[in-house]
């Protein structure tokens, strides 16, 4: 009987979701080459030939994590609105993060470090969201930094869903929430006449989004 392959495309793939629910789960130093080739149920070796040791792995669940998150932001659709592409962007990036929360603790629980002030590969997933950014300043639309203003976005993204992953907001209070505070940080960076906009258009109608929410949900 011939000895099973260990550098099969399925004990890859296996072997690579095994540590993303290890690394999401438990403390990095103790996700070890021989908990995740046990938890994959593989050999130590398939893990060397395939990623070259624990360093190759963890790279392989990060590029996982990043090519997912950018997949879907990218497949967000533009409109003649920037804002409303803002937060349909901003509604894309929750929803990956609930659909995917292994991947979402991997990715910004320190596997990766977030730096929308560096470089902007073509893959980056805030690529989509500094293109909409910038695209809403150069329209006068929003006033200040681009990455300032991303980072911002960020921060308040990044503390609903953690907040809304750790099951501390229930599903009402997490979509009030996360319209609400997406709306006021957005609206924070409009130009003076922009948030004059808005803010008319709300008080003519309390019950109105100020923002159109393209993509909600």
């Amino acid at each position: 009987m011939g000895r099973p392959r260990t550098n099969d495309e399925t004990v890859k793939e296996r072997l690579v979701e095994c540590a993303t629910e290890l690394l999401a789960t438990r403390p990095r130093e103790s996700v070890t080459v021989r908990a995740v080739a046990a938890s994959a149920g593989a050999s130590t070796a398939a893990v060397y030939s395939l990623f070259g040791g624990k360093d190759g792995l963890i790279e392989a669940v990060r590029g996982t994590a990043v090519t997912s998150l950018f997949r879907v932001v990218a497949a967000v659709p533009a409109s003649d609105d920037p804002l409303a592409d803002i937060y349909a962007l901003a509604v894309a990036y929750r929803r990956w993060g609930r659909d995917h929360s292994h991947l979402y603790s991997v990715l910004f629980g320190g596997v990766q470090s977030f730096e929308p002030s560096g470089a902007v590969g073509t893959s980056d997933p805030v690529r989509p969201l500094v293109a909409a950014i910038d695209r809403a300043v150069a329209e006068s639309v929003l006033d200040g930094p681009v990455t300032s203003i991303a980072l911002s976005l960020w921060v308040t993204l990044h503390g609903l869903v953690t907040l809304e992953l750790a099951g501390a907001l229930d599903a009402p209070t997490a979509q009030a929430a996360f319209r609400s505070s997406v709306h006021a940080t957005l609206r924070g960076w409009t130009t003076p006449a922009v948030f004059r906009r808005l803010r008319d258009s709300r008080s003519a109608d309390p019950g109105s989004a100020p923002i159109q929410e393209t993509g909600a949900g």
